[in-house]
């Protein structure tokens, strides 16, 4: 095990508290940016809703739910990829490990294809495209087939007790039969379905509204809070699952309730903002490095780093696409490929 570079508890405190603070400034920074030009004194006279109607609208109507998703579903992304890694025993493994994105983006695309704009209802006419597509009725039909993946997986893996390797390999298997779905969807489907689902896949969070905001604030710290309450349990699992069920650890059961539950959490940050991906890797990684693999740590970390990272993301496609915000997924896949690479080399040459 590689000795982590913060091993003093005082050390570990103060660094977390650091990450938090990092979060709450880079919260101010990200609601402050945007594509509409306003002053730092025009940003802060429209949170206290002194500043014009327009001004208002935009910070407490467009960014303030963008920074509220920012933070929630990359704390929840983050904290799910931590506990899959921990559970799979696969420093790879990932929300997306699962199949459970592939999913998500198979009942998006059926429902703005099949039942909004495709070849089963409204034909290829935009205005009848606009009058069936309902953002809650798409996030609902991924979340379903998403959840559906996830208990076909874990059904498929209690045939063999749940050994880490069989539910990845079955991961692989049931996310491939996903995509290969949505590919013939989208074969049939009409220019305005294609390019409404399409859309769909981009990671934005710019969708985000204060009730979806909720849903996921309420799932994301219920996984949280459950994930730390198993901590010690975790800890243990890491030296292997005779010593676990030695301490009296139910190594079957937490792996179930582990990834029913980080699997749940991604399902839901997916349904509503679409495919954000490498922050379920990025930052476990790197905290894991900085602060060890004790769970009581790691799990706030990850959850604080997670958060940071995708408001920094956010800020900068907001920045970086000329007066419209780029697919912040597409950001944290150009900042997390090169590090995914970097950690491949890295393991291969220990080997």
């Amino acid at each position: 095990m590689v000795r982590p570079l913060i091993s003093d508890f005082r050390k570990k405190r103060l660094f977390t508290l650091g990450l938090l603070l990092a979060v709450i400034i880079m919260a101010i920074v990200c609601l402050f940016v945007g594509s509409s030009h306003m002053s730092v004194s025009e940003c802060l006279k429209a949170l206290a809703k002194k500043s014009s109607a327009a001004n208002n609208r935009i910070i407490w109507n467009i960014r303030m739910p963008r920074v509220l998703a920012a933070l929630i579903a990359g704390a929840g992304l983050s904290v799910s990829g931590l506990i899959m890694q921990t559970n799979l025993n696969n420093a790879m493994a990932s929300p997306s490990t699962l199949g459970v994105s592939n999913a998500a983006v198979f009942g998006a695309n059926l429902s703005i294809i099949a039942f909004a704009g495709g070849f089963l209802d409204t034909g290829n006419h935009l205005s009848n495209f606009d009058v069936g597509a309902n953002p809650f009725s798409t996030s609902l039909m991924a979340f379903f087939f998403a959840v559906v993946s996830i208990l076909l997986i874990l059904g498929l893996c209690r045939i063999r007790s749940f050994s880490p390797n069989i539910v990845v390999l079955a991961g692989i298997a049931v996310g491939s039969v996903w995509t290969a779905l949505t590919t013939v969807l989208q074969f049939y489907a009409t220019d305005v379905g294609l390019s409404a689902a399409v859309i769909w896949n981009f990671g934005d969070l710019g969708r985000a509204m204060y009730k979806t905001d909720l849903i996921m604030f309420v799932t994301v710290f219920a996984g949280i809070i459950t994930f730390i309450f198993l901590s010690r349990r975790y800890d243990a699992l890491l030296s292997g699952d005779a010593v676990a069920i030695s301490v009296g650890v139910n190594v079957r059961l937490l792996r179930f309730v582990s990834l029913l539950l980080s699997s749940m959490i991604t399902a839901v940050c997916v349904s509503f903002l679409g495919i954000i991906g490498f922050v379920g890797i990025i930052c476990p990684h790197v905290i894991k490095k900085i602060m060890g693999q004790e769970h009581l740590w790691s799990i706030s970390s990850s959850a604080l780093a997670g958060s940071l990272l995708l408001l920094v993301s956010d800020t900068l496609s907001r920045s970086m696409g000329n007066g419209s915000a780029l697919p912040v997924g597409a950001i944290t896949s150009m900042l997390g490929a090169p590090f995914f690479i970097a950690i491949i080399f890295r393991k291969g040459g220990r080997h």
